[in-house]
């Protein structure tokens, strides 16, 4: 795609990147037959091959309307194109050079600019967030159908275990988690602690930072990353460094792999950044090296059929596919995909709070496949997907680790 940007831009690093990705683009439109707003509005504009040309508008100087923003706006950031796309375009990050450009040049009502201030303020703040989601879940027969939906009760977390083990992982706490499904990362550390792993968390880590950076709040996203480096770090630093940082949440490993192109303009970080991504692990990474010893555990004690929801921030963000199946499989699990597995399911961080319409429609059309396959329980890897679904289904949704613990717990 030939470009010629503005002044502005074209001599920035933001610039220099977008035109490199600009470049790549061919026009096939391959992408718009994987995207799930396209197949949804069947509007060229709400497809990436679309954004893509408003974007490279905007970076050459075009005017930038609401209408530009809204179109932007609507994109969940699956990232489902960029597994489509033959040429390689990298489209998340020129979305999010997009964004960033055109919310500086467009003046949002206010209503929209208090509750995108609200999201970036609270949820990232587990201190603050925490507390008012225990609020919400009292008062919940008291509020609208689509709050209760957002606030349905998680399981307890139970023990964490206390045993000490020479192997010993990081896992990142995340911000909502804890509140909305606590038994998660408790799950996860009592699975590993079974396999001789210990499983540790830095007390000063927070939000990844992903909340922020899409909600075009990008330098205090920067400021939440620095936080969980500057954490981290002395678990690195050491003549017993940890062997991995789990990510239980995939829209946090997305993001947390990327810090090291996220702060490579930045000489005090971008070397601990690096080092940060490389050694960040999803969970389901990291299960299959115990597969035998996971099937000797609870081989044959997970009974009923499972259908599995692979987040696109697992499938495509961070291109792993398989591997949550795979130990499935290994441990004697009945696991199915449903029909249309690479759509997204509409949770997409705060789309759902952005973009409610839209985003039912996305979930009540994934619950429909996923019903197809009968399940007796609904499995995922990112808390956001789990919530979602949840508020559409009376099927249980759970984390897939948690099924093994609930094996490893009856043993």
């Amino acid at each position: 795609m030939q470009t010629n940007l503005a002044d502005f831009i074209k001599h920035t690093r933001e610039g220099m990147e977008a035109e490199a990705i600009l470049r790549a683009c061919v026009h096939c439109g391959f992408c718009t037959a994987t995207c799930p707003t396209y197949q949804l509005l069947g509007d060229e504009l709400d497809g990436p091959r679309g954004r893509i040309y408003l974007i490279k508008q905007v970076l050459e100087g075009a005017e930038v309307t609401s209408k530009t923003q809204t179109h932007l706006d609507r994109c969940l950031t699956c990232r489902n194109c960029e597994s489509t796309c033959p040429s390689g375009v990298q489209y998340g990050r020129l979305v999010d050079i997009g964004r960033n450009v055109v919310e500086q040049r467009v003046q949002r009502p206010l209503r929209e600019r208090a509750l995108r201030y609200a999201l970036a303020q609270a949820l990232p703040r587990r201190w603050l967030f925490t507390p008012a989601y225990k609020v919400g879940q009292a008062l919940r027969p008291l509020l609208s159908k689509g709050l209760q939906d957002k606030l349905r009760p998680g399981a307890a977390p139970g023990q964490w275990p206390t045993r000490s083990h020479v192997r010993t992982m990081l896992l990142l706490d995340g911000c909502v988690q804890p509140a909305m499904s606590p038994n998660i990362n408790a799950a996860t550390a009592r699975v590993l602690d079974a396999l001789g792993v210990q499983l540790i968390t830095a007390p000063k880590a927070g939000c990844c930072g992903a909340l922020r950076h899409h909600l075009n709040e990008q330098e205090a996203a920067l400021d939440d990353m620095r936080r969980n480096i500057d954490a981290w770090w002395p678990y690195m630093d050491t003549a017993a460094p940890v062997e991995a940082i789990v990510m239980t949440a995939s829209g946090c490993g997305v993001t947390v792999k990327e810090y090291g192109h996220l702060l490579a303009h930045d000489p005090a970080y971008a070397d601990k950044a690096r080092c940060i991504s490389a050694l960040t692990r999803d969970l389901s990474e990291i299960m299959p090296a115990f597969e035998a010893e996971l099937a000797a555990l609870v081989q044959g004690k997970i009974t009923g059929r499972v259908a599995y929801h692979p987040p696109c921030t697992l499938q495509h963000g961070q291109q792993i596919r398989g591997k949550v199946e795979q130990v499935l499989r290994a441990v004697g699990v009945d696991v199915v995909l449903c029909a249309d597995s690479h759509l997204c399911c509409g949770s997409a961080g705060t789309y759902s709070m952005l973009q409610p319409v839209l985003s039912r429609q996305l979930r009540d059309n994934k619950l429909a496949k996923l019903a197809q396959c009968a399940p007796d329980v609904i499995v995922s890897a990112n808390i956001g997907c789990l919530n979602h679904l949840q508020s559409g289904t009376q099927t249980p949704v759970r984390h897939w680790i948690e099924l093994i613990d609930s094996a490893l717990t009856s043993a």
